[in-house]
């Protein structure tokens, strides 16, 4: 995901934040799916192994072992059906096997049985966004920022606006990324993203204004010190590219980050 070109990395870096995201959620889904009502033990037991399934699904899809995957999950859903994290993971695997129509009607299921659950409207979202489905995606991680039961709504709006900028809507995507950042003003990942894309625009200035700001109030990352150097070699400014590279190398010389500025420095055209 840490292409050296910047055109390259406009393409890959999208996906790096949409995916990540979503298997944290789905994990997260999974593990909070016990119900707080009294049930009899056989219920207690069903839903037990219902998650247990779950749980050993989603391990061996991470694995690639999606065969075995398969087998879990459907265990799962014959031992809890109407279990929303089930069909989640359900729709993560049958993505994982390039079927998308079966994938699309498992989330579909998991948002009826629990139609506001923001975890699952942002994996869905997730989805939505890799497929092509801008819209519908967008729609389903503004749903997510705006439910109040969503710990992260800088993540939401910060995947929103990596969906329109996948699809080259810079101008909306440059919206949501200063929502997230209006949430969470230290939240990196939206600062990098806004960065990035003014500078894959061109606009030099705006990108530079941002990048000083944020750095003068927060934590530098890779991402940002790269961005940075990019940026000031790119309006000619030697002295402040020699600064922002300094920084990555001594904050995180073994980064894939760091090893992209010494490649620029090698091959400065």
């Amino acid at each position: 995901m840490n292409a050296l070109k910047t055109g390259e990395r406009q393409m890959s870096l999208p996906m790096r934040v949409l995916v990540g995201i979503g298997v944290v959620l789905v994990l997260g889904a999974c593990v909070s799916t016990v119900n707080n009502e009294t049930h009899s033990d056989r219920e207690k037991k069903r839903q037990s192994a219902a998650q247990i399934n779950t749980q050993l699904g989603i391990a061996y899809m991470h694995e690639g072992n999606l065969a075995l995957a398969k087998e879990k999950l459907d265990k799962a859903v014959k031992e809890g059906p109407d279990e929303p994290a089930v069909h989640s993971a359900r729709a993560l695997l049958y993505d994982r096997m390039n079927k998308p129509q079966e994938a699309d009607g498992e989330f579909r299921e998991a948002l009826r049985l629990a139609p506001h659950d923001p975890d699952i409207l942002n994996n869905y979202a997730i989805y939505l966004c890799r497929t092509g489905r801008t819209e519908e995606g967008v729609k389903q991680f503004l749903d997510a920022a705006q439910n109040a039961l969503y710990a992260t709504p800088a993540v939401a709006y910060t995947n929103a606006g990596v969906c329109l900028r996948t699809a080259k809507r810079y101008d909306q995507a440059t919206e949501q990324f200063r929502k997230a950042l209006a949430v969470r003003p230290n939240f990196a990942e939206a600062a990098f993203q806004l960065v990035d894309t003014d500078f894959t625009l061109g606009q030099l200035k705006d990108a530079r204004a941002l990048l000083d700001s944020y750095l003068s109030s927060f934590d530098p990352t890779p991402d940002l010190l790269l961005i940075g150097v990019r940026v000031a070699r790119a309006q000619g400014d030697r002295l402040a590219a020699e600064r922002f590279w300094r920084r990555l190398r001594e904050n995180f010389p073994t980064s894939d980050q760091a090893r992209a500025a010494s490649e620029l420095e090698r091959n400065p055209g």
